[in-house]
């Protein structure tokens, strides 16, 4: 156990000595301020400009989608393209650990960078509950704040899982990120693509389940926590791990 909580530590203490994780986190920061703030504009209207719930105007908004699509890319590409790329890889696989050690590793410091980056969010919790300073007691439902976060760790897990797994395969860190991007795409576009179908149609099931905005902005937002998501989220994270493995694993043979 010791040689995974090393891994970790040393992974997890990268981050903070790469430029482009702070580029991430600082665009992360202000489009979700930007959204924050739009919010609370909608908040304060009445009429067809109102909300009823406030996380489905951040996380249910395109712009988000948009800008989130480029960081769990962002933050893989250099996790295994940069050690085959320098060739410390082939070190870290003579070392005394086994190979689902080496990826559970780098997938825990990577998973919890992204924590990291959410941590800040938590201070428009009490804004968006409209929480009572003096009793502690919202006055908006907190439901929907917290499966909001809920969807998005589960769904984050996914994308980072996958963006290792394309890292494990190539050598440069930009192939790494553009692939992990296509790939991404198919789990998003799918929220932006929006034709007009048949709700009880075969496709249009398979795109509603796929479509992890389509989630947050009909689930998620809402206070709903739908297991059929859960489910595509933790398979996918998990498959992606398993293939990362066997990916490492048929190095050994090379």
């Amino acid at each position: 156990m010791h040689p995974t909580l090393s891994l970790i530590k040393r992974e997890f203490t990268a981050y903070f000595l790469s430029p482009i994780a702070y580029v991430v986190l600082a665009v992360f920061l202000l489009v979700t301020g930007h959204l924050f703030y739009l919010t609370l504009n909608l908040l304060t209207e009445s009429g067809p400009r109102g909300v009823e719930f406030p996380m489905q105007s951040m996380l249910g908004d395109e712009k988000f989608w948009l800008v989130f699509l480029f960081i769990p890319p962002l933050l893989t590409m250099r996790l295994f393209a940069e050690e085959r790329g320098s060739g410390t890889l082939e070190m870290l696989m003579t070392a005394p650990v086994r190979d689902w050690q080496v990826v559970l590793s780098k997938f825990i410091a990577c998973f919890m960078f992204y924590l990291v980056m959410w941590l800040p969010t938590l201070v428009y919790w009490p804004i968006l509950m409209n929480l009572d300073w003096a009793t502690f007691t919202p006055q908006i439902d907190s439901r929907p704040i917290g499966t909001s976060y809920i969807g998005v760790f589960f769904a984050g897990a996914m994308f980072l899982a996958l963006g290792l797994y394309v890292s494990s395969l190539v050598r440069s860190q930009m192939v790494a990120a553009l692939v992990s991007l296509i790939l991404s795409l198919l789990f998003i576009v799918a929220g932006f693509w929006r034709p007009e179908m048949d709700p009880s149609s075969l496709i249009y099931r398979i795109i509603y389940y796929v479509s992890v905005p389509l989630h947050f902005s009909r689930d998620f937002t809402r206070g709903v926590i739908v297991t059929g998501h859960l489910v595509l989220y933790v398979s996918m994270t998990l498959f992606f791990l398993f293939m990362t493995v066997r990916s490492l694993e048929s190095r050994r043979w090379k």
